[in-house]
């Protein structure tokens, strides 16, 4: 199934109460750990999310076969539809057409356009800039159903909030039918984001990116790579609870929680969790919205 027509069943069932949900997974970085990915996968499919996505790591095609390997797995296994995360500024389009083959012969129809993160250590290749880029390249070749990335605070390098809008438009226009938010702690930001979406006639389903704090270290690193706002009872915690493994975890899940519940009260279409590959994290959270979602 596609994943767009998860969200069109609903609008045409006119049951705007039911939110989807569904995950973030990555790949083991050793094709022998696939295996210990079970347990997870195990938790995961369990708790009946509507799709699971997976991460794809620049390097290489031992990297991208274990993306491909991993979402396989989860839809022939464990009966999920998968989202195959899939970057483009460091391929060609000769490589990027041979990975769609792959993904079609693997019946994997749903594809999260991204165009990657910068890495000094690879040469950025000129075929694609931008995710809309791939988008719009794939669109008229493939059947697949592209969901794509947006930033309820805007990407690192955007110039400023309009410019954000303009090129996430662009995307929706190229193709993106779905949107999935990088990982945000003010639901204030969200909002804002999401009605300056709406002016701009982006109609596509925007689901917020959520992501208990387990670890301040990790946390910490990520929101310096995103640039997402750290609330002031998001610092108090961190600071409270960094020495204290049990309590944060605690407090990160009460926090991730009631953020959830703020979300979907507020009538989002949907909740996508990064659970950072930890089955304690999506079994928490679920147990906590079961009645809800």
């Amino acid at each position: 199934m596609k994943i767009s027509e998860l969200y069109q069943a609903k609008q045409n069932q006119g049951n705007p109460s039911k939110k989807t949900l569904s995950f973030e997974i990555f790949p083991p970085k050793k094709d022998s750990e696939l295996k210990n990915i079970d347990k997870t996968l195990a938790v995961l499919c369990e708790l009946n999310p509507d799709y699971i996505s997976v991460t794809f790591g620049a390097g290489g095609g031992a990297n991208r076969n274990r993306t491909i390997e991993l979402a396989k797995r989860i839809k022939q296994e464990y009966h999920v539809e998968p989202v195959v995360h899939l970057t483009c500024l460091h391929y060609d389009k000769a490589e990027i057409d041979e990975f769609a083959r792959v993904l079609a012969n693997a019946g994997l129809q749903n594809v999260l356009a991204l165009r990657g993160d910068k890495n000094p250590d690879m040469r950025e290749k000129e075929s694609f800039c931008h995710a809309s880029d791939l988008i719009a390249y794939l669109k008229g070749k493939w059947d697949f159903c592209f969901l794509g990335a947006c930033y309820p605070e805007c990407h690192p390098e955007s110039e400023d909030k309009v410019g954000e809008i303009r090129h996430l438009k662009a995307k929706v226009n190229a193709g993106a039918e779905v949107l999935l938010s990088q990982l945000c702690f003010d639901n204030h930001a969200f909002f804002r984001f999401q009605e300056a979406c709406r002016i701009a006639d982006i109609q596509a389903p925007i689901i917020p990116g959520i992501m208990p704090v387990i670890n301040a270290a990790q946390i910490k690193r990520m929101i310096t790579m995103c640039g997402a706002t750290f609330p002031v009872q998001f610092q108090k915690i961190i600071q409270k609870y960094e020495s204290n493994k049990e309590a944060l975890f605690d407090a990160g899940m009460s926090y991730a929680l009631s953020q959830i519940i703020d979300l979907l009260v507020s009538d989002v279409e949907g909740i996508h969790l990064y659970t950072m590959n930890n089955p304690l994290v999506a079994r928490r959270i679920c147990e906590g919205i079961r009645n809800i979602v």
